[in-house]
């Protein structure tokens, strides 16, 4: 068994002159960057409008107003290894790709374990950050919050924006004509709870997103439509259908990969990325996109988009193409006008007496609370690797896991905390204003180029290339190729295995002394949950066939030489 990391209270003790930090959030980004402040002996202080920790991945009943909110049923699209903190792995047993309420479970033992609660003060809302005359100087602001009515400001050093991405909904009702004459009812997912209340409804959701085409799967289950037929006589035929409506298309990739690991197991590798690096961007969408489409050809579901695989976020769910080809969900265009009871779609075919309609239409974001520190404009904010604004005197101002990534968020936005946290002290330093800007252009450039225009291909990044870029800044992006001549196993599994977060403990600050044995029982851990009935093992763990061999060989010689030169 693996133990998770020490105890970092006594490090949150006062030292001289110890700086004050605001964190604004009590969720997944919250808790850890309490712990990265404390790690750094900063002093923190969490602020929670809500009475418990957890964020997004807290499912209450009835949403709150500028909260985010899930369904009932709702499992993280990442899986435990690779969404976990990088010193406190997730329990053997606990499953691969868990429910929101096992997500709570682990946080709530996170913060047990490393004592973060007592810095957290819930149902306390902030109302106003804003610079102190002195800020030029000192880098300090004051900070207006409300508890049960009452306002109080104080000072801090430094500010941890940790409010995510997911509080309010984007719901454009302008694009879609008629909708205000539509008697049926008309909701955004984030007011979706369970599909009990769709039951004998004529249902259509419009956005193929992860949310979409989860309430699609899910309503389809109890959501009806009849079909009359004649041929002396006319009879009815009850079953469940849902109207899948999307703009253009989507790829649709599985929980469930090769030898039945996790996806984000057999893909985040750095191996994977490397054959990325070294090959076109249209091979890499040629490879997936063959493989999308063997296990079920994304044409002849209506699904295929115009965009390649790498252009867009893609939609993960196992059920969708089985819904399809049983005829209880239909995939049709985008709605371009609403009637009282029908809607229109662009393809010209007609849907008659919808009852509801549901926008899975993703989410903007802002920062009221910041005044003019913090512009959004069309879901953009300029930050320099999306963590600091770039025109700052002082850099003490800090957004927590504000992007949308190929991956976990979780390991992101700790990796952010610690790098955050070490600027706050002094311990690493930022460039000038023209450099950063200029980065952010770049990253703006290529975004653009990359990824279809869409409100959520904004704050995109890939997972193993965008927490390199930040470790390096802190020193803890692990040196795999100095590991090959020191320690192979290791190195092996830093390699060719999945890109855990464990892998940014094994060197530099706050390095963890379990961080080698987690990489190298990860596997046992995937294993543990899904072994539930004694059998024989047909098979040793293997990502990689034994026709890759010859590439892999390739690909280590050209990696030694790139690196010795």
């Amino acid at each position: 068994m693996v133990e998770a990391g020490s105890d970092v209270t006594d490090l949150g003790k006062q030292t001289m002159a110890q700086k004050r930090v605001a964190i604004i959030g009590g969720g997944s980004s919250g808790i850890c960057s309490i712990k990265c402040c404390l790690e750094e002996g900063l002093e923190p202080v969490c602020f929670e409008s809500s009475e418990d920790i957890g964020g997004l991945w807290r499912f209450k009943e009835v949403p709150e107003d500028e909260r985010a909110s899930i369904y009932q049923s709702v499992i993280i699209n990442t899986s435990k290894e690779m969404m976990c903190f990088s010193d406190f792995p997730i329990p053997a047993d606990f499953p691969n790709y868990m429910h929101n309420f096992k997500i709570m479970e682990y946080f709530r033992m996170y913060a047990k374990h490393f004592d973060l609660l007592k810095y957290i003060r819930f149902r306390t809302k902030v109302c106003s950050v804003t610079r102190r005359p002195d800020f030029s100087s000192t880098g300090q602001w004051d900070v207006v919050t409300e508890t049960d009515g009452k306002q109080e400001s104080a000072v801090f050093d430094a500010i941890l924006v940790c409010t995510g991405h997911h509080t309010t909904a984007h719901l454009p009702l302008s694009s879609f004509p008629g909708i205000e004459k539509f008697k049926g009812r008309y909701f955004h997912s984030r007011d979706y709870k369970s599909p009990d209340e769709f039951t004998g409804k004529r249902v259509i959701v419009i956005g193929i997103g992860n949310s979409g085409g989860d309430l699609a799967v899910e309503i389809s289950h109890t959501a009806q439509q009849v079909w009359f037929y004649s041929v002396t006589t006319s009879f009815g035929v009850t079953v469940s259908r849902v109207f899948l409506s999307t703009r253009r298309g989507a790829w649709i990739i599985n929980r469930v990969s090769d030898n039945g690991y996790p996806g984000d197991v057999v893909f985040s590798t750095r191996f994977k990325l490397l054959l990325k690096q070294m090959f076109p961007i249209s091979m890499a969408n040629d490879w997936v996109e063959k493989g999308l489409n063997s296990r079920f050809n994304h044409s002849h579901y209506g699904l295929k988009p115009e965009h390649r695989f790498l252009s867009q976020h893609p939609t993960i769910n196992d059920d969708l193409p089985n819904r399809i080809i049983s005829g209880r969900v239909l995939v049709k265009a985008n709605v371009s006008e609403f009637t009282e009871t029908a809607a229109i779609f662009e393809d010209g075919s007609k849907e008659e007496d919808i009852d509801v309609v549901v926008f899975a239409t993703g989410y903007s974001f802002s920062f009221p609370f910041l005044g003019n520190c913090a512009t959004v404009t069309d879901n953009q904010i300029p930050l320099y690797k999306y963590v600091f604004p770039p025109h700052l005197e002082k850099p003490t101002l800090a957004f927590i896991g504000l992007v949308q990534p190929l991956g976990a968020i979780m390991p992101i936005a700790e990796l952010q905390g610690r790098w955050a946290t070490r600027v706050f002290k002094g311990l690493a330093t930022l460039p000038s204003m023209s450099p950063m800007v200029s980065d952010i252009s770049r990253k703006m450039v290529a975004m653009n180029k990359r990824y279809v225009r869409s409100p959520r291909h904004t704050i995109q990044v890939d997972y193993i290339e965008y927490m390199d870029e930040v470790a390096s800044l802190i020193g803890v992006k692990p040196n795999v190729w100095s590991l090959f001549f020191t320690d192979p196993k290791l190195a092996w599994e830093v390699f060719f295995g999945p890109c855990t977060p464990f892998q940014y403990r094994l060197q530099g600050p706050h390095k963890w002394d379990g961080a080698r044995e987690a990489i190298l029982t990860q596997h046992d851990r995937i294993l543990k949950p899904l072994r539930t009935r004694p059998t024989r093992d047909s098979a040793s763990y293997a990502l990689l066939t034994f026709g890759f061999q010859w590439i892999i060989l390739m690909a280590l010689a050209a990696a030694f030489y790139s690196y010795l030169s």
